[in-house]
């Protein structure tokens, strides 16, 4: 018998796949996106007008999160930008999307080390594969993650679970951290 698994924090998950539904309307080849996750109640209380226009209420406010998108991110890599990012306290997780060219496990020995020639392996590869990657974090540490492949786009294919993109995950995990 398969265990199924559940998402640690089912808002995270939630928000985790709006976001991928909401970028996938956009198509394909869009930039990498930054958003802040915050408590939905949050928002419908100290913030009423700004709740109503976003059609939230207090129904809809309990255990959700609301993504906020991020201004465009500086032109570096997502990875790169990470590390440089803090949230303030008000935020109770983050998201990032990207899109990243996928290589099967069986070329890893043939990958350059130099990064310019190793993109352009990647982008050569006849096996390569496209995703988007969604991934989110929350303060209390819960996970999730949402990825859709070029080759099978649609909903239905949309592949999810909690730790998906490790690496990734870190990277949000460190934004989130507070430096005593």
């Amino acid at each position: 018998m398969t265990e199924i698994s559940l998402p640690q924090d089912p808002a995270l998950a939630t928000a985790v796949l709006e976001i991928e539904a909401h970028v996938a309307e956009s198509g394909w080849d869009q930039p990498s996106r930054l958003y802040a996750l915050v408590d939905t109640a949050r928002i419908v209380e100290q913030e009423p007008d700004l709740a109503s226009q976003m059609g939230l209420d207090s129904a809809a406010a309990d255990g959700s999160f609301t993504p906020v998108e991020q201004d465009a991110l500086p032109d570096q890599t997502l990875e790169v930008t990470l590390e440089s990012i803090a949230w303030p306290e008000e935020v109770n997780g983050c998201a990032a999307v990207v899109e990243r060219l996928v290589l099967p496990p069986g070329v890893d020995d043939e990958i350059p080390d130099d990064p310019a020639a190793a993109e352009e392996f990647a982008r050569e590869h006849p096996l390569r594969q496209e995703v988007r990657i969604v991934a989110g974090v929350t303060r209390a540490g819960a996970t999730y993650c949402a990825l859709r492949l070029r080759a099978h786009d649609d909903d239905s294919s949309v592949v999810d679970g909690t730790e998906l993109v490790p690496g990734l995950l870190a990277l949000l995990r460190s934004t989130l951290e507070v430096e005593v």
